[in-house]
C-alpha cells in the first residue's frame, strides 16, 4: 500500500493499494475510491463491540478491500488540522485520543485502553477511556489543529492543558494534577485541571482540541433570552 496526504488544513490521506490488500475505517471518513473497492461492516466479536462502544467509536468497522486489480480509497479528516501516519508493531502498541483514529491497514487492532489512574480518565480531558492500537500495520490518524511531537526521557515530565494530548506510546504515564492556588483555579481561565505526562516515550500534541474549538465558538455566540 501506497499513500500520500495533501490539503492541510483540511486534510485528505489517499492510499493506492494493491490487488486484495484492505483499509478499516470506523467511522465516515471515506470520501472517494476506484469502483473496484469493495466494502464489508463487521461488527468483529463481542468484546470487541463493547470494546469499541465504550472508547467513543462506532460499534461497526467498514472493511474496503481492492478486487480484481489495484484499488484506490481516499479518507478524509472530519476538523481542520493534520493527518499522521504512525507504525504499529507487536512490540510497539500506542495510545490515542478517543477521536483520533481515521483509518488504518488490515493488520492493526482497534481496542479499549483504561487509563490506569482513575482520576487521569475522569479529569484529563478525553474521558477515563481512550484507544489502543496494537498489531502491526499503519495506522492515520486525526491531529486537531498542528500536531506538536517531543521524546519524553526516563521520568521526564511535561504538563499539558486539557484535551492537547493526542497520542502517546505505551510507556509513558498518564495523570493528573489540579492548578495551584484557588484564584489561579477560578480565575486563570486554565481550568481545574491539568495533564501530566512522563517518560519515556513519545508523545504529540495538538494545538487545537475540537473541544476547546467548541468553546470558543460558543462563547461568541448570541445568547438566548
Amino acid at each position: 500500500m501506497k499513500y500520500q496526504i495533501q490539503g492541510e488544513p483540511m486534510p485528505v490521506v489517499i492510499c493506492d493499494l494493491e490487488a486484495g490488500e484492505s483499509m478499516i475505517t470506523e467511522k465516515g471518513s471515506m470520501v472517494w475510491m476506484s469502483p473496484n473497492m469493495r466494502m464489508q461492516t463487521s461488527a468483529g466479536g463481542l468484546g470487541k463491540v463493547f470494546g469499541r462502544m465504550f472508547s467513543g467509536e462506532s460499534i461497526f468497522q467498514n472493511i474496503y478491500t481492492a478486487e480484481g486489480g489495484p484499488g484506490m480509497i481516499a479518507f478524509a479528516s472530519s476538523f481542520p488540522g493534520a493527518i499522521r501516519v504512525v507504525e504499529v508493531t507487536p512490540d510497539k502498541p500506542l495510545i490515542a485520543q478517543k477521536s483520533a483514529f481515521l483509518a488504518a491497514t488490515a493488520g492493526v487492532e482497534l481496542s479499549v485502553h483504561f487509563q490506569k489512574k482513575i482520576g487521569a480518565g475522569f479529569f484529563g480531558g478525553e474521558g477515563f477511556i481512550m484507544q489502543k492500537l496494537s498489531g502491526r500495520g499503519l495506522a492515520f490518524l486525526e491531529i486537531d489543529g498542528s500536531a506538536v511531537e517531543y521524546e519524553l526521557m526516563p521520568g521526564q515530565q511535561m504538563i499539558v492543558d486539557t484535551g492537547n494530548l493526542a497520542l502517546a506510546d505505551v510507556s509513558v504515564d498518564i495523570d493528573i494534577q489540579t492548578v495551584k492556588g484557588v484564584k489561579n483555579a477560578i480565575f486563570g481561565g486554565e481550568g481545574l485541571f491539568n495533564t501530566v505526562v512522563t517518560g519515556p516515550g513519545k508523545i504529540t500534541l495538538q494545538t487545537m482540541p475540537l473541544s476547546g474549538f467548541a468553546n470558543t465558538i460558543a462563547s461568541v455566540l448570541p445568547k438566548g433570552d
